[in-house]
């Protein structure tokens, strides 16, 4: 808690959660907002423009697979960067719930949270987008190469780690020691998961933040990150592979 931290350990905190986010997914929020503005700026209607999450990163083949996976290095750093700054602190994996004293109730909680979020959260997406409050989300617009799908995997997972790890796990942490309230913490951490999602769109804010906020809470009730992660790998997962098999076979799709 705030009183148990002397005033320079105080604002060492506060430097370091602003020097990570700026260089993780602090910044991924504010270029979201560019991008949403942009969006905005642009005569075309929200939902007749496209925007794509997982696209090609070099012309040749073998070269982009190599960025792909560097991308999927990227976020597992983050994240990495996150639970090595709070073990410094003191802080070890298993009070996060990293641990793996309880991988069968885990992996039950993981297909849950993900049932609980992923059906809802494809309704208010189509909702928003039929609405204009939305970009067309596509999911990958990678080509049919044979590592299309592992990448596709990789990159949920990278997903999940870099943002529960972060967001939740180690934002959170930090701002219950900087003596903020759970709501508080639980709100702040909410809102910054859907900022860097504002270039999908109103939509993509908003589902974003109910995701947070149940994320959170989750975590705040359990301490099992692991919960997190996995049930938003397999969300993520779903959203890529799903699409690229399901793209040109359904009309409700864009």
């Amino acid at each position: 808690m705030i009183e148990d931290l002397d005033a320079r350990t105080r604002r060492g905190y506060r430097l370091e959660l602003l020097l990570v986010f700026a260089v993780t997914l602090g910044l991924s929020g504010v270029r979201s907002l560019v991008r949403l503005l942009d969006s905005l700026l642009d005569p075309v209607p929200l939902n007749e423009q496209k925007v794509a999450i997982n696209v090609p990163q070099a012309r040749f083949d073998l070269l982009d697979l190599i960025a792909q996976l560097l991308s999927v290095v990227q976020l597992a750093a983050w994240g990495g960067l996150g639970l090595y700054l709070l073990w410094q602190g003191g802080i070890k994996l298993r009070a996060l719930g990293l641990d793996r004293t309880r991988i069968g109730p885990d992996a039950l909680g993981s297909l849950g949270l993900a049932a609980v979020i992923g059906i809802p959260g494809l309704v208010f997406y189509l909702v928003a987008w039929n609405l204009g409050l939305n970009l067309a989300v596509l999911p990958s617009t990678l080509d049919s190469s044979w590592w299309r799908s592992l990448v596709l995997v990789l990159a949920a997972i990278g997903n999940a780690w870099a943002e529960e790890v972060l967001v939740v796990g180690y934002f959170i942490t930090r701002l219950r020691q900087l003596g903020w309230r759970e709501n508080t913490a639980l709100l702040a951490s909410a809102v910054l998961r859907g900022s860097y999602h504002l270039y999908q769109g109103f939509g993509g804010f908003i589902g974003n933040v109910v995701m947070g906020l149940v994320f959170g809470k989750v975590w705040q009730r359990t301490n099992r990150l692991w919960v997190l992660v996995v049930a938003h790998a397999l969300l993520d997962v779903v959203a890529f592979v799903g699409y690229t098999v399901l793209r040109g076979h359904v009309s409700w799709l864009p």
